[in-house]
């Protein structure tokens, strides 16, 4: 009952804004999801506040010119898991400059027209996986100049038009998916041409390739790169052996298939770009080394920030000269980033590409340094202390006390006499080196001497008396 009421309310909002909720469909705030409605065309009236559009799921079979006109705020249309099999003329007119998300993935599409996307200038994401389609035009996607990704993989691709997307005309491309097709062989002039950003989100992976060792040389190095289309596929990445389709090889595995090839690459020209290390405030000066040369060539760069450096340069901090060569006059941190560097031959023949990756790092005034310097000697002078402090300051614990005297050793007399005061002290009138005097006790014999001998204690025999009754005072001793 509670849902029931909020779709109302909802509906009863988007009248009011201008709109109302198509029957089936589910209105909220600025989306509009008619998802697994069984529809065959386009609801004939939307909210004109809705942002996300969501069709999926339905048995669309086109989309009529103008269908969408009045949704000037549209930002994501969602049209998978449908039957589009081709996109009429003005299929997207009248939907505005705000179009930032399509989804045609999962229908029916065979070839994509260089007019499907004309209307979509500032078109990001477009998702065209697991349709039928076997060949895209040259120029469809040309008028994309704010694409970041494009997914075309689970098709039936043989060939794609690399040349119309080299260069700058992409700027913000980093996704190209072209995994899961059956492409046999790629324009590797072309492919190598392109910035860094697209190659190193180029996924080739699972495709009808024929073993080239150009390819090869190719995937090697973006493998070294670490480009993640590479890496994170590495078991996807096969090849045909004189393109028979039972006998296949793992380009990143097998390299002894490979071991003739030579890696540099006999026919293709590397230009990986250059890194670079500066200090704030120093001026950089970055040459544009590519591998074409003349009189007849243009150069433009880059920056990190996707600014287009044209001669003499911009803003009075980028200066651009003649030959080239880029220079920052005033390197601040925030310059760091890939600047990327395109001669064009005027006569529109071919261009290349080439990058440096600039570090910008503070640089340390002279008291960190000193202060630095300081804390290193007196950390030093600190360990020299504490280890003579070990050394000779160790308190005393065995070798400096003098050892407590060993109690006495029985002598063989005493062993053969059996009384209770035998080990008792003589009177404190005995006399005699070594002997102990004793207070108020009897003496029953005397204790042997004491001797040191080589460091040990030696008991010496008694001195043999001349009679036994010398050796007992005041009493008599029963054996």
């Amino acid at each position: 009952m509670i849902c029931a009421q909020s779709v109302v309310l909802s509906s009863l909002l988007f009248q009011l804004a201008g709109g109302s909720c198509p029957p089936g469909c589910l209105c909220a705030s600025d989306i509009l999801t008619c998802v697994s409605q069984g529809l065959e065309q386009l609801p004939s009236q939307m909210p004109v506040t809705t942002a996300v559009l969501d069709l999926s799921h339905n048995r669309l079979t086109q989309l009529e010119d103008g269908g969408l006109a009045g949704l000037l705020r549209l930002n994501a249309l969602r049209l998978a898991h449908n039957r589009l099999a081709r996109l009429l003329n003005g299929a997207f007119r009248g939907v505005g400059r705000g179009l930032r998300h399509l989804d045609l993935s999962s229908n029916e599409l065979h070839v994509i027209e260089h007019h499907y996307f004309q209307d979509l200038g500032v078109l990001e994401e477009l998702l065209l996986f697991n349709n039928r389609i076997v060949r895209i035009e040259s120029r469809a996607l040309i008028g994309l100049s704010h694409l970041r990704k494009v997914y075309l993989s689970h098709n039936r691709l043989t060939d794609f038009p690399f040349f119309s997307i080299k260069g700058h005309s992409h700027p913000f491309l980093r996704t190209l998916d072209l995994s899961s097709n059956r492409l046999p062989r790629l324009p590797l002039e072309d492919i190598t041409v392109l910035p860094v950003s697209v190659q190193s989100g180029l996924f080739l992976h699972n495709n009808t390739l024929i073993c080239d060792c150009d390819l090869y040389t190719v995937l090697r190095r973006w493998e070294k790169q670490g480009f993640g289309s590479v890496r994170d596929y590495r078991e996807q990445h096969t090849c045909l052996v004189y393109g028979e389709h039972r006998v296949s090889v793992h380009f990143l595995h097998n390299s002894r298939f490979f071991e003739n090839c030579t890696l540099p690459g006999s026919s293709l020209t590397w230009e990986p770009g250059a890194n670079l290390l500066a200090s704030a405030g120093d001026p950089v000066l970055l040459d544009c080394l590519t591998s074409i040369d003349g009189k007849s060539l243009s150069y433009l760069w880059v920056s990190p920030s996707q600014e287009y450096i044209a001669p003499p340069g911009n803003n009075q901090t980028l200066r651009l000269f003649p030959n080239g060569s880029l220079l920052i006059q005033a390197a601040q941190t925030e310059d760091s980033g890939i600047y990327m560097c395109m001669a064009v031959d005027r006569m529109q023949l071919y261009n290349r590409t080439w990058e440096v990756n600039v570090t910008v790092v503070s640089r340390r005034s002279p008291a960190d340094s000193f202060n630095t310097g300081f804390t290193t000697l007196l950390g030093c002078v600190v360990s020299l202390v504490l280890v003579l402090m070990y050394l000779y300051l160790t308190p005393c614990r065995c070798w400096c006390r003098t050892r407590p005297p060993l109690p006495p050793a029985p002598s063989p007399i005493s062993e053969q006499i059996t009384q209770p005061n035998l080990h008792k002290s003589p009177p404190s009138g005995t006399e005699g080196p070594g002997r102990k005097p004793g207070t108020n006790k009897h003496v029953v014999f005397l204790e042997p001497l004491r001797e040191v001998q080589n460091g040990r204690l030696r008991a010496s025999l008694m001195p043999e008396p001349k009679s036994i009754s010398s050796f007992f005072v005041g009493r008599t001793v029963t054996p």
